[in-house]
């Protein structure tokens, strides 16, 4: 049977990173994503958040630590992930994202960026191509495979 787990998330960043590093010196970082969402509700639109909690390993992670902070808009393409554990006799579960590939969006100096920043662009053909070769030099993570995750 195939099968597919691959996530794209658009979103901003509900606290400051915090980089940690493995026994091994692996940079990652937990960090959280607001997504927001507009729904109809009673004839109005009302918009809701939808919280992420996202793993970023290696390089990935140190770049996050290095130009984000809370607010800070991104793009994050990966995987989920089901953790188990056992907690006061309970069996708990909870589906997190292993972060692979990131896209900071907007502008260096700060938080959030201007809608225009992630849509289309308009400017002339000669700097698409460089806009794209820009999301595409994001280094590959470097993060240990899970210990159940076995290679075919």
């Amino acid at each position: 049977m195939a099968s597919y787990n691959r996530v794209v998330l658009v979103g901003n960043l509900t606290r400051d990173v915090e980089l940690r590093f493995t026994p091994q010196g692996t940079a990652v970082t937990d960090i959280s994503l607001a997504v927001n969402e507009r729904v109809k509700r009673n004839d109005q639109w009302v918009e809701e958040a939808n919280f992420f909690d996202i793993t970023l390993w290696g390089r990935t992670a140190e770049v996050a630590g290095e130009y984000l902070s809370k607010g800070s808009s991104i793009l994050i393409e990966g995987r989920l992930k089901l953790d188990r554990w056992e907690q006061e006799g309970q069996k708990r579960s909870k589906i997190k994202i292993v972060g692979e590939k990131m896209q900071m969006l907007g502008s260096r100096s700060g938080g959030g960026g201007s809608p225009s920043s992630s849509g289309p662009q308009n400017n002339s053909s000669s700097s698409q191509p460089q806009q794209n070769n820009e999301a595409h030099q994001s280094p590959p993570t470097q993060g240990p495979p899970p210990a159940d995750e076995v290679p075919f």
